[in-house]
């Protein structure tokens, strides 16, 4: 199963904060492929109610922005959830998804499902909403594999820093490598449930050589994309996840040839002297749905 490819890519997700319209203006020009509109951490909780308003009245007027939009809800279980799941599935104008905090278990994910199922049926909304799960707590790490084949609905699982540090313990800037392991983890349950894998963001909003240490190596183990949280992040991490030239040619042959074997009733093909199958062909796919190709 392959998940991944028929979506627009998430090579960078911008979060911005859901309290203010003007800087959500902002971030649908920044070029990013996603922008992510943030009810959670952004938000004190004497202003919960008021950003949720002002995001659905945005989603509510918003034509198509010509990027990928999702909303940070509240975490399961919070005095917020509920709230932020029903007034956002009622809006049906623009498609957006949503990124469900501090996933731990796949009850929350069927928390989330089941809510969106009735309340969708309730608005009439003729397409389901999909879920995205951050993984931020050791309890959530630990259950990655299980949770990133949780839910239909569900589309990318992402890796969210400052939380989880708080939760292994974990102070300042971690050594060298720390982060290798959670990373792993994620990477691997989202490409066995053939979802989307995208790193979470630098904790700053510089773009200097901790930044591009960071994207290089999030690019390098094999994510899809990588959070940002300022404008200023968004052309580097674009450009870091962008498959180059000869990468999309190569991509376009492979799956090319593999038609051509199919075709011909074969289930592999030699291309270069490399043994063509579907396994590289889902490799190919996922490079061209980085480079938003056809």
């Amino acid at each position: 199963m392959d998940n991944t490819t028929g979506f627009r890519p998430r090579r960078c997700c911008l979060s911005v904060p859901g309290t203010d319209p003007g800087k959500i203006d902002k971030a649908v020009r920044a070029g990013a492929d996603e922008v992510v509109l943030d009810l959670e951490d952004s938000v004190p909780p004497q202003g919960k109610a008021a950003a949720r308003e002002r995001v659905v009245e945005w989603l509510a007027t918003a034509d198509d922005p010509g990027v990928a939009l999702a909303v940070r809800v509240n975490p399961p279980g919070s005095p917020w959830c509920h709230a932020d799941v029903e007034a956002c599935a009622r809006v049906r104008n623009v498609p957006f998804s949503l990124v469900l905090p501090k996933v731990e278990t796949v009850g929350d994910l069927a928390f989330a499902d089941r809510l969106l199922t009735g309340v969708e049926a309730a608005a009439g909304r003729p397409e389901p909403l999909e879920l995205q799960a951050l993984i931020e707590t050791a309890t959530g790490l630990t259950r990655v594999t299980e949770i990133a084949a949780g839910s239909d609905r569900l589309r990318a699982v992402v890796l969210g820093y400052a939380d989880l540090a708080a939760s292994l313990g974990r102070s300042g800037d971690p050594v060298p490598g720390a982060w290798l392991p959670s990373q792993h983890a994620v990477l691997a349950a989202a490409r066995a449930a053939g979802i989307v894998a995208v790193d979470g963001p630098h904790l700053g909003v510089g773009t200097g050589e901790d930044f591009s240490a960071e994207v290089e190596c999030a690019a390098s183990l094999g994510f899809d994309g990588k959070w940002v949280i300022h404008p200023r992040q968004v052309p580097p991490v674009i450009n870091a996840f962008t498959p180059d030239d000869g990468e999309i040619q190569n991509a376009r042959r492979v799956l090319d040839a593999l038609a051509t074997a199919h075709r011909d009733a074969s289930g592999a093909v030699e291309l270069d002297g490399q043994m063509i199958d579907e396994a590289v062909a889902v490799a190919a796919r996922r490079t061209l749905a980085k480079a938003g190709a056809a």
